[in-house]
């Protein structure tokens, strides 16, 4: 399977997005982004330091992921993105219009174990409170699945594989039955 549309794969820190992102770019057979990588020296010493970024910090951020997501754009790719807000989704959408998300969900207690064992990240576990507070999950209109993490990694990829091939096969088929009328 070689995937049509551009993943983002969402979530707290913490939560797996690089691990699964990874695993699910391999399994449908696309590039993978991650979206650390796409922070500005500065956010990172920010974060670091142990304090969390705010909207104006994240628009230069969230305009890189959209230009590479945009380039993928019907070539298919997976981006690791916590994409907490939806007005960051949206900006997102607004670079790439035909992104599926994967929102990766857990409790906290879960992510904190997780954050407790993480070494040699720039992010500090004590601003996954914030995070939680930012959160704002995928809302009905917008393309995507919501999966639990407490599954192994490759579990949670599969799951999200299987999403995204039924999305893409939803939305041929019905292109399909647009086209013939």
């Amino acid at each position: 399977m070689s995937a049509r549309h551009v993943v983002v794969v969402m979530g707290v820190s913490g939560i797996g997005k690089s691990t699964v992102g990874a695993l699910l770019a391999e399994e449908v057979g696309v590039p993978y982004a991650e979206a650390d990588a796409f922070h500005p020296e500065a956010n990172i010493a920010k974060m670091s330091s142990g304090v969390p970024l705010n909207d104006a910090d994240r628009m230069p951020w969230l305009d890189a992921i959209g230009a590479w997501a945009a380039g993928r754009a019907g070539r298919g790719g997976v981006v690791s993105c916590s994409a907490l807000k939806r007005a960051y989704r949206d900006r997102l959408r607004a670079a790439a219009p035909g992104l599926f998300f994967v929102h990766l969900a857990a409790d906290r207690s879960l992510i904190a174990e997780r954050l407790s064992h993480r070494r040699d990240h720039f992010m500090p576990e004590a601003l996954l409170d914030s995070q939680y507070a930012d959160l704002q999950p995928l809302q009905a209109d917008e393309r995507g699945v919501t999966i639990d993490v407490t599954a192994a990694p490759e579990t949670v990829a599969a799951e999200a594989a299987a999403a995204l091939s039924a999305y893409e096969n939803t939305e041929e088929s019905t292109e399909t039955s647009h086209g013939s009328h």
